[in-house]
C-alpha cells in the first residue's frame, strides 16, 4: 500500500509540474497564433548588401553615396550582412567573417560608426527604403564579452565552450538556449536596433540552429516596438514551425535549385512546381538567383545562369508569389565569386552586362499590379496546364487585377503549344521577352504558338 501511495503521490507532483509549466510556457503566447508581415512588404524589392565589398572603402557613408542608383532599380528594401565588430580571436581569414559577431549592440569599424549607420538609415527611410539586418543568433565570436562575462550562456562540453557541432565554424562559439538570461539579453540587443536605430526587420542566420519558441518571444516582442518583417535563413526547410509566429518567410530553396538545373537542361519546368513553398497561412517565400554563401562558396550567378536564361529567370523571381532578392552583384551578372573574409571589392565594370533596367521593369510591375504582390491574401494562384513540361504558365489574381505568365524554360523552340484554354485575344501583354531581348510590351501570343527559346511573357486579362 505505501508503495502504491507514493506512485499516486509521484503521478500528481508529475501532473501539477507538467500543467505549471505548461502554463508559464503559453503565457508570453496569450496573441494570435500567427502573424502578418507589414504591410510594405506586399511590394517588397529585397536587396541584400555586401557591406566590406560594395565600394572601394567598404563604409557605409561611400554605400550612401549609392542609394540613388538603387532606387531607380526598383529596390525599396535593404538587408544589410551584419554590420557588427568581428572577433580576432580564432578568427578565419584576414578580416573575418561577417558572422563572427564580438559585439551585438556596436557597428564595425571598418564600416564606420553607429553615427554613420544611423545617419544611412534615416537617409533610406527618406528615400522609400526599408532596412533590414543580418542577425546571428546561433552564435557568438570567441571575443565577445559574454564569453568570459557569462560562460553559462554558451554551451559546453567536458568544461569548455565549443564551437556549433558539426557544421565546420571554428571562428565561433555556440550560443545555450536553455539559459534564459541570454535569450533575454539577445532580445534586448534586437530591440535596440528597432528602438534606437528604427530599422524595419532582420533576416536571421542559420534561423533552424535557435530553438522555435525563442523567435516566437522575439517577435513577440519586437512587435511591440514596431511592425517588423522576419526572414529566416533555413535552406533545408527543416523549421517549418518557424512560420507559424516568428518569420514571415524563409528560402525557395528547393525552388532555386530546381531553377539551376531547368538552367543547365538537367529538368524540366513542370518539377517547378513541385518544391514551391505552400502555406495557408500569411507567410511568403523568398526567391533568389544568389545571395552571399552561393556567391563566395559555390558559384557565381553568372556561372549559374546564362545570358539567355537570365532575363525569364528574374521575371519569373518577380511574378511567383513571394518576395524577390538581389545580391550585390546581380545586376551586372558579376561573375566573381566574392572573397568572404578578405577585401574583395566588386568592379561594377567587369562584366558590360547590366539588368538593372530589365530588374527596374519588373519592380514597376510587381508595385503596380496587385496579384503580384508578395502576401498570401490574394485570391489565387493556378498552375496552368499546357500539355508540354517545359512550359510553365500560372495564373495570378487579387480583386479585379488578373495575370497569366508563360515561360518557356527551355533552349528549345515549344512547337504548338495550344494557348485558346487560357488566351481569348482580349488581353494584353504587361512584359515579354525573348532570352537577352525584353521590353514593355509585345505581341500576343494565341492560338496554336510555338515559344522560342527562354521566350516568356506577363499578360494581364482585364
Amino acid at each position: 500500500m505505501k508503495y502504491v501511495n507514493k506512485f499516486v503521490a509521484a503521478w500528481v507532483l508529475l501532473v501539477v509540474t507538467v500543467f505549471c509549466a505548461g502554463c508559464s510556457a503559453a503565457k508570453p503566447y496569450e496573441i494570435p497564433t500567427e502573424t502578418r508581415a507589414p504591410e510594405w512588404t506586399r511590394t517588397a524589392v529585397l536587396y541584400e548588401v555586401n557591406l566590406r565589398q560594395y565600394t572601394k572603402s567598404g563604409t557605409i557613408n561611400e554605400f550612401s553615396e549609392h542609394l540613388d542608383t538603387l532606387k531607380d532599380m526598383g529596390v525599396n528594401t535593404l538587408w544589410f550582412m551584419p554590420i557588427h565588430p568581428i572577433s580576432v580571436t580564432n578568427r578565419s581569414g584576414r578580416l573575418g567573417s561577417y558572422y563572427s559577431v564580438s559585439d551585438y549592440r556596436d557597428v564595425n569599424p571598418e564600416f564606420g560608426t553607429k553615427e554613420d549607420f544611423k545617419a544611412l538609415v534615416d537617409k533610406a527611410h527618406d528615400m522609400g527604403f526599408h532596412v533590414m539586418l543580418d542577425w546571428v543568433a546561433n552564435h557568438t565570436g570567441w571575443d565577445n564579452a559574454w564569453i568570459t562575462e557569462h560562460p553559462d550562456w554558451y554551451t559546453q562540453k567536458d568544461g569548455k565552450i565549443i564551437s556549433p557541432e558539426g557544421m565546420g565554424w571554428p571562428d565561433v562559439a555556440d550560443l545555450n538556449y536553455d539559459n534564459a538570461d541570454m535569450r533575454k539579453e539577445m532580445i534586448e540587443c534586437m530591440k535596440y536596433w528597432v528602438t534606437e536605430y528604427d530599422v524595419d526587420g532582420f533576416r536571421c542566420d542559420y534561423a533552424p540552429g535557435v530553438p522555435e519558441d525563442f523567435w516566437r518571444e522575439a517577435r513577440i516582442e519586437l512587435d511591440k516596438v514596431k511592425d517588423i518583417y522576419m526572414l529566416e535563413e533555413d535552406l533545408g526547410g527543416q523549421a517549418a514551425a518557424n512560420l507559424e509566429y516568428g518569420f514571415d518567410s524563409n528560402y525557395a530553396t528547393k525552388v532555386y535549385e530546381t531553377l539551376l538545373a531547368v538552367a543547365k537542361d538537367g529538368k524540366t519546368a513542370d518539377k517547378i512546381k513541385l518544391y514551391m513553398p505552400a502555406t495557408d497561412n500569411n507567410t511568403f517565400p523568398m526567391y533568389y538567383l544568389d545571395n552571399h554563401d552561393v556567391n563566395s562558396w559555390d558559384r557565381t550567378i553568372d556561372e549559374a545562369f546564362s545570358e539567355e536564361t537570365l532575363p525569364s529567370m528574374f521575371t519569373l523571381m518577380f511574378t511567383l508569389p513571394g518576395i524577390p532578392m538581389i545580391y550585390s552583384g546581380d545586376e551586372i551578372a558579376y561573375n566573381k565569386n566574392i572573397a568572404f573574409m578578405e577585401k574583395d571589392t566588386i568592379d561594377w565594370g567587369r562584366t558590360g552586362k547590366d539588368y538593372r533596367d530589365l530588374i527596374s521593369n519588373l519592380s514597376q510591375i510587381k508595385s503596380q499590379h496587385p496579384a503580384l504582390y508578395s502576401d498570401n491574401t490574394g485570391d489565387g494562384f493556378e498552375i496552368l496546364n499546357l500539355e508540354n513540361k517545359n512550359v510553365f504558365a500560372f495564373k495570378r489574381v487579387a480583386g479585379d487585377d488578373e495575370l497569366i505568365c508563360i515561360f518557356n524554360m527551355s533552349k528549345r523552340e515549344q512547337k504548338d503549344i495550344d494557348l485558346s484554354s487560357v488566351i481569348t485575344g482580349e488581353e494584353e501583354v504587361v512584359f515579354s521577352g525573348k532570352m537577352d531581348s525584353y521590353n514593355a510590351t509585345g505581341e500576343l501570343p494565341t492560338g496554336v504558338y510555338t515559344f522560342s527559346p527562354w521566350e516568356f511573357y506577363i499578360i494581364a486579362t482585364k
